[in-house]
């Protein structure tokens, strides 16, 4: 069973900066495609980044502010967040990627069959 731990969320000013991490465990968890998504109040949960090997895909709202990575050696997949806007407040969830998609794929949920519990950004003077 694979489990999915976010951390690194809080407040942060627009054109500051935070880096999330999302710790994996379980048998082969550093071979998974993994995603960051993010839901704001009112708002239906939006695709952020994903990474396969290391190929990477963003959204159009943070491509050139958000970075995803890796670190197999921990078991942990990163989110470093840019010069950040309040647009960008919203609890942020990551996820792993069911099977070996496409990387085209990884732009919906329906990829993805595990979830963390999320954390809390928001971005804020």
């Amino acid at each position: 069973q694979v489990q999915l731990a976010e951390s690194g969320g809080g407040l942060v000013q627009p054109g500051g900066s935070l880096k999330l991490s999302c710790a994996v465990s379980g048998r082969d968890s550093t071979t998974y495609a993994m995603g960051w998504f993010r839901q704001a109040p009112g708002k239906e949960r939006e695709f952020v980044a994903a990474i396969r090997s290391r190929d990477t895909t963003y959204a159009a709202s943070v491509r050139g502010r958000f970075t995803i990575s890796r670190d197999n050696a921990e078991n942990t997949v990163f989110l470093q967040m840019n010069n950040m806007k309040p647009e960008d407040t919203a609890v942020y969830y990551c996820a792993k990627a069911r099977g070996r998609p496409i990387i085209s794929s990884l732009w919906g949920a329906e990829a993805y069959d595990n979830w963390g519990r999320g954390t809390q950004v928001t971005v804020s003077s």
